[in-house]
């Protein structure tokens, strides 16, 4: 990165159709990490995997904590996808996160330079936090609140939101308000799973309903991965589907073998994220043990 802030977007960002492939990781934030830690993490996932970005996960509501998240991103060389926690708890927090970091985003010079796209999540659809009429206005209220940083704003969450739980009801009006596509792909949780490598037919399904309703939007797979272990949370709908660190591996092979594939999606090609840095932040997904150890060997395609 350059040593101070550019006076201009023009040019900044790549275009949209050189992010497929592995763009980067996500990134849990409920232990508000120190800038030192996101120092250090950030540049771990630009030098080590190649990441792009930064996908956060969770929530931490200490005062100043994006600005050290951008501080971070910006000495590493990534960009984040910023995120908007809703939480399980039915409660309204997620309203002054909203406001601290739509102010954060106004007042700190590197923040658009910094933040690819603001993201409503995580599954706030299949959680059902709010009507999707009422999300949808969130989302056109972000757009407008963010025009002037050129930030666009999406919505993180799975295919069955939209095309079932939310099919009659305003899923389509979240779908057309949102700028780009963030698809929450976790095919262990489908009734078809088994193990790892038969998972693309999951994938593929959809994947193409995306393709198919989005109008050539860009498609990134944001919350993406296969368990290592289960856990309270974690559990298969599937009696076939098997979690283990080999299985958690097979599925990022997987998704490497398609690169092609995802090159050739409309609107840019699809860009994947790996579910998560570490066990630490979420039990069985992450790249890294809980003793900071790689858990398989991970260099998986940026480009074919």
């Amino acid at each position: 990165m350059p040593s101070a802030a550019p006076t201009s977007l023009t040019n900044w960002w790549c275009a949209y159709d050189t992010e497929y492939a592995f763009v980067g990781i996500s990134y849990e934030v409920t232990a508000c990490q120190s800038l030192t830690k996101l120092r250090s993490d950030f540049l771990d996932v630009r030098t080590r995997f190649k990441g792009r970005y930064i996908r956060m996960y969770g929530f931490c509501d200490r005062t100043g904590f994006y600005d050290d998240v951008i501080d971070a991103a910006w000495r590493a060389g990534v960009g984040v996808h910023a995120l908007i926690w809703f939480g399980f708890d039915g409660d309204d927090l997620w309203m002054g996160r909203r406001d601290r970091l739509f102010a954060t985003l106004h007042s700190n010079p590197k923040a658009k330079f910094v933040t690819r796209v603001l993201q409503f999540g995580s599954e706030p659809l299949f959680d059902q936090v709010l009507d999707p009429p009422v999300l949808a206005q969130q989302v056109l209220a972000a757009k407008r609140n963010l025009s002037s940083l050129q930030i666009p704003v999406t919505v993180s969450d799975m295919a069955y939101s939209y095309n079932d739980l939310h099919a009659n009801d305003g899923g389509e009006q979240v779908l057309e308000a949102i700028d780009i596509v963030d698809v929450h792909m976790l095919p262990f949780f489908s009734t078809r799973a088994s193990i790892a490598n038969n998972s693309w037919p999951i994938v593929l399904t959809d994947l193409d309903w995306f393709i198919d309703n989005v109008n050539d939007k860009k498609i990134y797979f944001s919350q993406n991965g296969w368990p290592s272990v289960t856990s309270e949370g974690v559990q298969p709908n599937s009696p076939s589907a098997v979690a283990n660190i080999q299985n958690e591996r097979d599925y990022y092979r997987v998704l490497d073998e398609h690169c092609a594939d995802f090159k050739a999606v409309p609107g840019g090609g699809v860009g994947w994220f790996a579910h998560i840095y570490s066990d630490t932040h979420e039990p069985g997904y992450g790249i890294y043990n809980t003793a900071g150890n790689l858990k398989f060997p991970f260099a998986p395609k940026t480009s074919c």
